[in-house]
Formats: structure tokens, sequence, C-alpha cells
């Protein structure tokens, strides 16, 4: 079994790391270089950076943020948000990210998933999904950061970012988005059921217990928070020691 992970989150807008829910009512919480060597203090398995306007504004990633972060923290970096071509991807690996995260871009170009695999490999490669139910065990994915229903089924497109040569998929839920109550654990569920590839959850943490419970109800290889790290209610640490103590077996 793979040791689960915990990782951070900073969702970045005009070079400062915000935190809102379900997508809206944006709060300023800091800096990203500074956010992100704290939580590789605390003992974060990764950390992932979301550039969160710049698939809706049009335009690329902060690479200014990568270089800074890559020199001062040294645990995997993801970095998501803007990333269109397998150029994009390759600047942003060479700013010294060791994954990239593609959500919005890769529903409109699929294409975009398979090529960065063949050329960077798999494990390069993270497709992140916003999701939300629309009916008894039915979800569709929405893009540019929750703001544009896409008409897509959830399963059918995890399936699909598999066989494309996705190496994980972070998947967040945008009913939880935010909300600090609790991992979407159904979605969760039949994700990590339809595919097998790693699977990141995302959206929801509110209290100890919910990384623990993600990790024993569902087949989910991460637990990624922001709001909790950010406004300092838990430190990584912490939860690590928790879901020890719960049995769960964790990096």
């Amino acid at each position: 079994m793979l040791a689960k992970r915990i990782i951070p989150c900073l969702d970045v807008r005009n070079g400062k790391v915000v935190k809102g829910v379900n997508f809206e009512g944006i709060k300023d919480v800091g800096n990203p270089v500074e956010c992100a060597e704290e939580y590789n203090r605390q003992g974060a398995d990764e950390i992932v950076f979301y550039d969160i306007t710049a698939s809706f504004e049009g335009r690329g990633v902060f690479l200014d943020v990568v270089r800074e972060t890559a020199k001062k923290v040294f645990v995997p970096l993801t970095v998501g948000g803007g990333i269109k071509t397998v150029d994009d991807i390759r600047e942003t690996l060479r700013a010294g990210a060791d994954k990239v995260s593609v959500n919005s871009q890769a529903v409109k170009n699929p294409q975009l998933i398979k090529d960065g695999a063949d050329v960077f490999g798999s494990q390069c490669i993270c497709v992140g999904i916003d999701a939300k139910k629309i009916a008894d065990k039915k979800w569709t994915v929405y893009i540019n950061g929750g703001r544009i229903d896409m008409k897509l089924d959830l399963i059918d497109w995890v399936k699909k970012i598999e066989a494309l040569g996705a190496g994980e998929i972070c998947l967040n839920s945008i009913d939880a988005d935010g909300t600090k109550e609790g991992f979407d654990i159904e979605m969760l569920d039949a994700v990590c059921n339809a595919c097998s590839i790693p699977v990141i959850a995302s959206g929801g943490a509110g209290k100890i217990n919910d990384f623990a419970e993600v990790f024993e109800k569902t087949g989910a290889t991460a637990a990624l928070a922001a709001s909790l790290f950010h406004f300092h209610e838990l430190t990584v640490g912490q939860v690590k020691d928790y879901c020890r103590n719960a049995g769960i077996i964790i990096r």
C-alpha cells in the first residue's frame, strides 16, 4: 500500500495566496513563497500551487513565484493554472516544478494530457478536476475555477484521463470546497473505484479527523487542504500524527 500524503494547497491570485468558499468570497492569506517555506518546515509531503485566475484571464503560469519557491522548498512542487501547451509544461518544470496540474485546458484539449505524458512521463502530469453533484451517483465537471459546467460526466472523464496517460488526479469537490464540513467521500470513493492511478482528495477538510476518514473510507492516496493550514488551525505535523495514531500508513 502506498503511504498516504498530506498536501497543503496554495491558491494564488495576483501574487498572493488567497482562499474562498465554493470559489467565492476570496480573502488574501499571504506571500506564496513564505507560505510554502512554512509548510516545508512543517513536513508537507508536497506543495501545490494553483494560479486560480490564469485560465479565466487567459494568461500563462506565474513562473517567477515557482522559481523563487523551488530555491527554498525541498519537497515536490506541483503547479497548475494557465498551462495550455507542451511548451508551457516544459517551462513550468524548468522553473522548478516537479509536476504540473492541468485542469481547464485538459478538458478543452485532452491531447495535452497524452502529449505531456509522452514527452515528460506520466509522473509529471496531474489532472485537476473540479466537479459538482447533479444527481444520485452522478457528477459533472466544471472548468475555469468552477465557473463553467462542461456537461461532462465525471466518471467518464476520469477513465479517459487515465487512458491518456496521466499519472495522478486531484479531485476537488465544488460542493465541499472551503466549507470545512469534510471531504466529499461519496464522490471520491466513486472516482477511486473507477481508476487505478493515485487520487488526491481536495475540498472540505475542516477538522483533524476528516483526514483519517478520507483515507479509511476511500482509496485516496493523498489529502489536500488549504484553509485549515493557512489560518493556523492545524499544522501538517499534527495531521500526520493523528493519522498515524489512527493506524494509517503515512509518509
